[in-house]
């Protein structure tokens, strides 16, 4: 089994949750939160930060923890195979203070948008948008969220 420890941001102004378009190698682009790999020796409160600033050209301060999410891909579900995948997302809460609005650079994101909160539904997603969205919106105290399902226009 691979496992992945990966930080994502939350951040909601007037109604809108930034989002990144995804571009994988294999499948269709996925809009998903601002985040990504924590690399190793890096502290995920660091991670998040940075993977804002890489994905959305956005300078960034986290708020608070939001919340911790554990989900299992299966491998007969994971788009470039391999074997069973655990990711391990920790969600925080940010807030941009800087920078300006554009996709990465020469990287898997192919753009960066503010999507009103309505829309999120009708866009072909992470299910970590899903997580981080009743995380930020719920603020449970125990930091979990229900398990989201996953078909549709949710994928991994």
């Amino acid at each position: 089994m691979s496992f992945r420890l990966a930080a994502y941001a939350v951040c909601i102004v007037d109604a809108r949750v930034l989002l990144a378009r995804y571009v994988p190698p294999k499948g269709e682009r996925t809009w998903t939160l601002p985040g990504g790999g924590v690399d190793h020796g890096e502290d995920p409160f660091d991670a998040v930060i940075r993977e804002v600033a890489e994905e959305t050209g956005h300078d960034a301060v986290v708020e608070r923890l939001l919340g911790v999410d554990s989900r299992l891909i299966p491998a007969a579900e994971r788009l470039l195979g391999g074997a069973d995948h655990q990711n391990v997302g920790v969600f925080y809460q940010v807030r941009i203070t800087g920078g300006e609005l554009r996709p990465e650079p020469n990287g898997e994101t192919a753009e960066a948008a503010w999507i009103p909160i309505p829309e999120v539904a009708r866009l072909r997603r992470s299910a970590l948008v899903d997580v981080g969205l009743t995380l930020a919106q719920t603020l449970p105290p125990t930091g979990h969220v229900a398990s989201v399902p996953v078909g549709g226009l949710i994928q991994h």
